[in-house]
C-alpha cells in the first residue's frame, strides 16, 4: 500500500499498483503517487471544499439530533402512559369481572322464573313502594327542571331591567323590583357598580357576609344540590327487577348459624351420597310439578330477555377491556424493540406520519410503518404500493444502517407484472421529507427521504474520525 500525506486534507492509502501509472488518483490530491510535475497538488482546494461540506453536514446532524432527542422523550412519555393504562385496565377488568358474575347470576335466576311467578313477586309491598318512590322522583325531577328553566328566564328579565332602567325617572315599583332582585341574587346596587372600592366596601353590619357564607345543613343521608345534578339520573336508571331478584336471593340465603342450615339434609350426608340425593330431590319435585301440586319454574319473560341482554352487553364490554389491555401490553413491548421503533424508541413518534412527493402526474405517499400509495393528480385510481414489512434485512437490528432502509411489500399487482413494492432509503435530515421517487424496475419503486430520527448525537470522535 502507498500512503499519500495529502497535507491540507485527509491522508489516504492506495494500492501500490496504482503508483507511477501516469494517472492522477483522486485519493492522492497532493500528487505524490506520480513523479514530480505530473499531478498538481490540489489538497488546499479539495480540503477547503470538504471542510465546508462537512461543516454543513454536522450542522444538519446537530439540529436533527436535537429533534431526535424530542422523539426519544416522547417514547418515554408514551411508556409511562401505557404502563398507567395497563394498571388502570387491570383494575377495570377486576371490577368488570365481578359485575359480569353478578349480572350472570341475575340472568340465570330470571330465566328460572316463569312470567307468572315474576309478576307475583312484583306485587310485593316492597317492590310496589320502590316503583312508587321512583316514579315520584322522576316527577319531582321533571318539575324541578321546569322551575329551573322558569327561574333562568325570570333572572334574565330582571337582569335586563336592572341594567337598563333609569333610577331617576322610574316609578317606585320598578325600583323596588330591582332592589329586591339585587338582594335575592346577592348583586351590588347598579348605581354602585364601577365605584372605587373605598366606596363600595362600606360596612354593612355583617349581614351580607353572614348570608353569603351560610351553608345549608344536611341531615344524614340527604343529598346536596351538586349530588342531585350529578347522581340522580343514574339512580333513576336503576333496574328494579334486578333489585327485586337480588333482594329475593338475599332474603332466601341463610344467615350464618341459622336453623335453615340445621335442617338441610345434604349437610348430614357423606359427600359420595350428595349427588344421588340431589337427583332424588329433583325427581320428586318434577313429579309434584306434573301433578300440579307445585308450580313449575320454567318459561321466560321480557325481564329474563332483558337480564340476559344486560349480561351479554357487560360480557362484551369485559372482552373489549381485556383486548385493550392486550393491545396496550403489545404496544409497550414493541416501544423499545430494536426491530420495531428502535432501541431508544426514536421512531415511535413517527408511526403513521405520512410523507408525500408530487412528481407531476402522480403524488407518491408513504405513511411510515403503514402503507405506500401512488395517487393520480388528474383523476384515476389510487394504487397501493405496499405495506411496511421490515427494516433493512442486510443490517443488524440496533445498528444505524438497519434504520436507513424500510421495505414495503404486497402492493397492488401490476398488469402482467409483479406486486408493487417500495424500498425507502433514508438519511439524517432536519425534516421528515420524501425527496425522490424512481421506478427502478417494473412496479418496483425506490424512494429516498430524510428524517431527524437518523441524526445521531455528534461526538468528538465522529468529528475527528476522518483525520485518524
Amino acid at each position: 500500500m502507498f500512503y499519500c500525506q495529502n497535507e491540507g486534507h485527509i491522508g489516504a492509502s492506495i494500492p501500490s499498483s496504482r503508483v507511477r501509472d501516469g494517472l492522477c488518483e483522486l485519493e492522492c490530491c497532493d500528487g505524490s503517487d506520480e513523479l514530480p510535475g505530473v499531478c498538481n497538488n490540489t489538497c488546499a482546494t479539495v480540503g477547503a471544499d470538504y471542510r465546508k461540506k462537512r461543516a454543513e453536514e454536522l450542522k444538519i446532524q446537530k439540529t436533527g439530533a436535537k429533534i431526535r432527542s424530542s422523539y426519544i422523550a416522547f417514547a418515554h412519555k408514551e411508556k409511562k402512559r401505557l404502563e398507567s393504562l395497563v394498571q388502570t385496565l387491570v383494575q377495570d377488568i377486576a371490577t368488570s369481572e365481578k359485575e359480569v358474575a353478578r349480572l350472570q347470576e341475575i340472568a340465570e335466576r330470571t330465566e328460572s322464573l316463569s312470567a307468572a311467578e315474576l309478576d307475583f313477586k312484583k306485587q310485593s309491598p316492597l317492590y310496589t313502594s320502590l316503583i312508587t318512590h321512583s316514579n315520584a322522583l322522576k316527577s319531582l325531577q321533571r318539575e324541578y327542571k321546569k322551575h329551573l328553566e322558569r327561574e333562568k328566564t325570570l333572572s334574565d328579565v330582571l337582569d335586563t331591567l336592572r341594567t337598563s332602567y333609569n333610577p331617576n325617572y322610574q316609578d317606585m315599583a320598578v325600583l323596588d323590583a330591582v332592589r329586591g332582585w339585587e338582594y335575592l341574587a346577592g348583586l351590588p346596587h347598579i348605581n354602585d357598580v364601577g365605584k372605587d372600592s373605598s366606596e363600595t366596601d362600606e360596612p354593612d353590619n355583617g349581614e351580607g357576609e353572614d348570608e353569603s357564607t351560610e351553608e345549608e345543613t344536611l341531615a344524614d343521608g340527604e343529598w346536596s344540590a351538586e349530588e342531585l345534578d350529578k347522581d340522580l339520573d343514574n339512580l333513576l336508571k336503576t333496574k328494579h327487577v334486578d333489585l327485586l331478584l337480588e333482594h329475593d336471593e338475599y332474603v332466601r340465603s341463610p344467615a350464618p348459624g341459622s336453623l335453615s342450615e340445621l335442617f338441610d339434609i345434604a349437610n348430614y350426608l357423606p359427600d359420595s351420597l350428595v349427588p344421588q340425593y340431589e337427583d332424588l330431590k329433583d325427581a320428586i319435585l318434577s313429579w309434584l310439578e306434573s301433578f300440579g301440586i307445585i308450580r313449575p319454574e320454567v318459561g321466560s319473560s321480557a325481564e329474563s330477555t332483558h337480564a340476559r341482554q344486560v349480561f351479554t352487553d357487560a360480557e362484551n364490554a369485559l372482552k373489549q377491556v381485556r383486548k385493550d389491555k392486550e393491545n396496550a401490553e403489545k404496544d409497550l413491548s414493541e416501544l423499545f424493540d430494536p426491530t420495531g421503533y428502535g432501541v431508544e424508541g426514536e421512531w415511535k413518534k413517527l408511526d403513521g406520519t405520512c410523507l408525500e412527493k408530487d412528481t407531476g402526474d402522480y403524488t407518491y405517499e408513504v405513511c411510515l410503518f403503514g402503507t405506500a400509495r401512488q395517487k393520480p393528480n388528474k383523476g384515476g385510481s389510487t394504487f397501493t404500493l405496499g405495506n411496511f414489512v421490515a427494516w433493512n434485512r442486510d443490517a443488524e437490528p440496533g445498528q444505524p444502517a438497519y434504520y436507513q432502509k424500510q421495505n414495503y411489500e404486497k402492493g397492488t399487482k401490476c398488469w402482467n407484472g409483479p406486486e408493487r413494492s417500495v424500498i425507502l432509503l433514508m438519511a439524517c435530515g432536519t425534516e421528515n421529507a420524501l425527496l425522490t421517487v424512481a421506478e427502478l424496475e417494473k412496479c418496483q419503486y425506490q424512494f429516498t427521504g430524510t428524517s431527524p430520527a437518523l441524526c445521531l448525537p455528534v461526538t468528538e470522535s465522529s468529528m475527528n474520525r476522518e483525520e485518524l
